[in-house]
C-alpha cells in the first residue's frame, strides 16, 4: 500500500468514527427531567434568572470548573476544622459556591441555546462522583465524622446516582431527585448542621467505646434512607421494565422422555 492509500484509508476511518460518534443515540442525554425533589421549582426559577445576567464571556464549562474547585475546597476546608471550628462557616460558603457552579453550568446552557447533550452528561456526572467522593472524604476527615460513615455516606449517594443514569438509558427519564430530597436539600442539610457544629452544638455520645457525634447519627440514618429509597425506586423501575418487555416462559424443569423414564419403573 502507498502512502497515498494510506492516507485514503485512514481518513475513511476518521470519517467513519466521527459519522459513528454523530449518529450515536442519545435517548439518555434526551431523557425527561423529572424536577420532583423539594426546591425543584424555586431551584430552577432563581438558577434561570442568574443565568440571564451574567456576563457574556461566562461559558457553562467556567461554571462546572468552579463546582471542580469548591468541592475539593470543601474537603480542605472540613479537614482544616480539626483546628478551628471557623472553618466550617468556610465550608458551608463553598457549598453555596459548590451549588451555583453545579446548578448553573446546565441551565446558563440552555438559557442561551448552546447546548452540548452528550458532552453535558458526560462531563457533568463524572464531575458530579469526583464532587461526591471529596465531600465525604472531607467530612470523614473532620473532627465531626468518623472516616467510615463518610465512606458509607459517599458511597450511598454515588449508588443513587447511578441508579439516576440508569433510569436515564433504560427508561428515558431523569430524576436526580429521590423523594423530596434532591442534591440541593443534601447542601442545605450539611450548611444547617456546619452552622449548628460552629455554634458549638456538638453533641458526642460514647456506644461501645466509640465516640460517636450527632453528625455520624445523622450519616448513618441518611445512608440508610437512601438504600431504602433505591430498593423502593428499583422495584418499581424493573415493574415497568418486566411489562415493556415480559420475560420468556419458564420451560419444564425435565425434558419429556426423561419424566417417562422416572415414571416408568424398570421390568
Amino acid at each position: 500500500m502507498n502512502a497515498t492509500d494510506q492516507r485514503s484509508t485512514t481518513a475513511d476511518t476518521e470519517a467513519r468514527r466521527t459519522s459513528a460518534a454523530t449518529d450515536a443515540p442519545t435517548a439518555g442525554v434526551n431523557a425527561t427531567r423529572e424536577p420532583s425533589f423539594l426546591l425543584a421549582k424555586p431551584e430552577k426559577r432563581v438558577l434561570r434568572a442568574i443565568a440571564r445576567r451574567l456576563p457574556r464571556w461566562i461559558l457553562p464549562d467556567d461554571l462546572t470548573l468552579l463546582g471542580v474547585v469548591a468541592a475539593a475546597a470543601i474537603c480542605v476546608a472540613y479537614l482544616l476544622s480539626n483546628g478551628s471550628d471557623a472553618w466550617l462557616w468556610v465550608a458551608s460558603g463553598l457549598l453555596v459556591v459548590h451549588w451555583l457552579g453545579d446548578s448553573l453550568d446546565g441551565t446558563l446552557a440552555r438559557v442561551r441555546g448552546i447546548q452540548r447533550p452528550r458532552y453535558g452528561y458526560y462531563l457533568d456526572h463524572l464531575v458530579d462522583a469526583g464532587a461526591t467522593a471529596a465531600i465525604a472524604i472531607g467530612l470523614g476527615l473532620s473532627p465531626y465524622m468518623l472516616l467510615s460513615v463518610g465512606m458509607l455516606l459517599g458511597v450511598a449517594y454515588l449508588v443513587l446516582s447511578v441508579n439516576v443514569y440508569l433510569e436515564s438509558q433504560a427508561l428515558g427519564r431523569f430524576s436526580i431527585g429521590y423523594g423530596l430530597i434532591g442534591p440541593t436539600e443534601v447542601r442545605v442539610l450539611l450548611i444547617a448542621l456546619n452552622t449548628a457544629l460552629a455554634l458549638g452544638l456538638n453533641l458526642r455520645f460514647d456506644v461501645f467505646g466509640t465516640d460517636i457525634t450527632a453528625l455520624d447519627v445523622t450519616g448513618v440514618v441518611l445512608a440508610a434512607g437512601m438504600l431504602v429509597l433505591l430498593i423502593g425506586r428499583a422495584l418499581r423501575n424493573l415493574r415497568e421494565l418486566a411489562v415493556a418487555e415480559p420475560a420468556a416462559p419458564r420451560g419444564p424443569f425435565l425434558h419429556r422422555s426423561v419424566r417417562g423414564r422416572i415414571a416408568t419403573p424398570a421390568r
